[in-house]
């Protein structure tokens, strides 16, 4: 099954443009309106050797486009104009280019408390860790659980930050949901397909991060599971794919921005933490992220790198971080882009 971009006329009015989608529904299309302006309809359900003549003589219809690639709502060719995810009244995708930093894992209050106050102060706007961990090991540290989402959701209130953590499995969508604003999937479930549908009804900003061996297709792909399901807040994250090469942790795909910016129409953030995995070589690559596009970075970062319970070689210190975030916000207003001066104080 294929996919048709509808493009009306301009100057038809609402009414106009819903006997235009009634119309296209009774060739027995889905029809589905972007939030673009102008707006297009997007015909899914359509068979590959369908005749678009039979659209194009429509009232209304000023063109319309085949869209060939396998995925349909993630493709610029149906969304034009670039999409902004509102995360809770905070932009992600538009001129202010976002940061998400915090530990890998919520350890304890005065550890997440300090993280909070630390990236508040230096300008990020969204609150990162784990509850719920997915470790190579099964003897490694798994996560503080519901208690940790509490915690977590406690400091970034504080310090008037949005909070977006990690969700497994389809049974912890609830849970997380009550206190996330963004639902993250990780790199071992971006083929999770049932988690992705599952994210995709929850109501909630879906952050999809790219699997380590996977293409920018199979990528968009998923992204494609949430979309389908009328969610349209998504946010890519490049973090780094498995290569040949050892003297990193993963190979950060920078191209991956250009190739994403040109394909879809979907923000992108980059997470060189785990790009890299080796704290020193963290920095340079979110500054080669900005320089190359992206719409924001996600960085571990931690009171006491050495004792974290998890990640610890990739994450900065609080002061490093501060001081990434002041090269970032030089870096940024280059770009056309800004980062906000940090917190000055605390949150009632």
């Amino acid at each position: 099954m294929a996919g048709l971009v509808v493009i009306p006329d301009p100057a038809a009015t609402p009414a106009r443009l819903d006997a235009l989608a009634e119309a296209l529904g009774r060739f027995g299309f889905d029809v589905h309106r972007t939030g673009a302006v102008p707006v297009v309809l997007a015909a899914t359900g359509v068979a590959a050797d369908f005749d678009v003549r039979h659209i194009k003589v429509l009232d209304d219809v000023q063109d319309v486009v085949r869209i060939t690639s396998p995925y349909k709502f993630a493709a610029r060719t149906w969304h034009p104009a670039d999409t902004v995810v509102d995360v809770d009244g905070l932009a992600v995708g538009g001129g202010e280019l976002v940061v998400m930093a915090g530990p890998c894992s919520v350890e304890g209050v005065d550890q997440i408390e300090t993280s909070a106050a630390a990236v508040a102060a230096s300008g990020a706007r969204v609150l990162r860790g784990g509850a719920f961990k997915p470790r190579s090991s099964p003897y490694s540290f798994q996560g503080m659980g519901e208690e940790g989402l509490q915690i977590m959701r406690a400091a970034a209130d504080r310090w008037d930050l949005k909070v977006v953590t990690e969700v497994m499995s389809e049974s912890q969508v609830e849970v997380v949901g009550r206190y996330a604003h963004v639902f993250q999937i990780g790199a071992r479930n971006m083929q999770n397909f049932p988690l992705l549908q599952e994210v995709g009804r929850a109501g909630l900003p879906v952050l999809l991060k790219r699997g380590m061996s996977a293409t920018i297709e199979e990528w968009l792909m998923s992204a494609e599971y949430v979309l389908a399901e009328g969610n349209p807040d998504v946010i890519l994250c490049e973090r780094g794919i498995r290569t040949f090469e050892t003297a990193t942790r993963n190979t950060l795909d920078l191209s991956a921005v250009p190739v994403v910016k040109q394909l879809s129409h979907l923000p992108i953030i980059v997470d060189p933490s785990h790009g890299v995995g080796i704290r020193d070589k963290v920095a340079p690559m979110a500054m080669a992220a900005v320089a190359c596009g992206a719409d924001g970075l996600m960085i571990e970062t931690h009171p006491n790198p050495p004792e974290a319970l998890s990640d610890g070689p990739q994450s900065l210190y609080l002061d490093a971080f501060a001081e990434l975030m002041d090269g970032v916000r030089q870096l940024a207003g280059v770009v056309g882009r800004s980062v906000p001066e940090g917190a000055v104080a605390e949150a009632a």
